[in-house]
């Protein structure tokens, strides 16, 4: 019966993500090409960014210790766990922790 559940919430979870993405791809179809972003929200909550992925992007969602834990995709629709900001709280709440973010942590 569990299994049964959690295959139903997955199927459930992979629509939404299927929907999101299909608004947002149509909402940057209906602007003009000129004023196409490619980065934006889907009903102004789930933050989506279909430009070509950066190392600077990849960076800011991955490992950005002055951020919040969790952060836009680099690519794609939803959010990254920002794995620099989770390294510096460890970090912070050890004995002799960390004083500020860093890019170093």
């Amino acid at each position: 019966m569990l299994v049964m559940t959690w295959s139903w919430i997955r199927r459930g979870l992979f629509l939404l993500l299927l929907a999101a993405i299909a608004q947002a791809i149509t909402e940057q179809l209906r602007r003009p090409s000129d004023e196409r972003t490619w980065e934006g929200k889907v009903a102004g909550v789930v933050p989506y960014d279909f430009r070509p992925p950066t190392p600077a992007r990849i960076k800011q969602a991955l490992w950005a210790p002055e951020e919040a834990f969790i952060t836009p995709h680099s690519f794609g629709v939803g959010w990254s766990v920002n794995l620099g900001r989770i390294v510096y709280e460890v970090k912070k709440h050890a004995p002799g922790g960390a004083s500020a973010p860093a890019d170093e942590v």
